[in-house]
């Protein structure tokens, strides 16, 4: 599976790590972007400044991608803090490796679905 196959199930979370946000998408690099810059002023994300990438999982399908994040949605947040802290334990944000992966052309996290939703 080549890293242009992978769609992205994340957690991102705010400064204080009081509000955690689970989201599905093709593109991880342009999400991560996106949240960060606050593209969408509305959003439930820029409202609660929930901008710094803690966890994601890669997967080839879109369907077990929108699955995953439908079952992690529903657990509680103490489910959700033990799958990011079993991984990243330190709550670093990942995010600051996808833009340092952005601004050096690497493409190592950089992932676009090879499913699409209609099919």
């Amino acid at each position: 599976m080549s890293d242009m196959d992978q769609c992205a199930v994340y957690l991102l979370t705010n400064r204080h790590q009081t509000v955690l946000y689970v989201g599905v998408t093709s593109n991880l690099h342009k999400r991560v972007a996106e949240h960060i810059a606050g593209v969408h002023p509305s959003s439930f994300t820029r409202r609660y400044n929930v901008d710094r990438l803690v966890y994601f999982e890669l997967t080839a399908d879109i369907r077990a991608a929108i699955a995953r994040e439908k079952q992690i949605k529903k657990w509680s947040r103490w489910k959700k803090v033990a799958l990011i802290e079993a991984v990243n334990p330190m709550w670093k944000d990942l995010g600051e490796e996808v833009r340092a992966d952005l601004l050096s052309g690497d493409s190592s996290t950089r992932r676009s679905c090879g499913a699409s939703r209609s099919e």
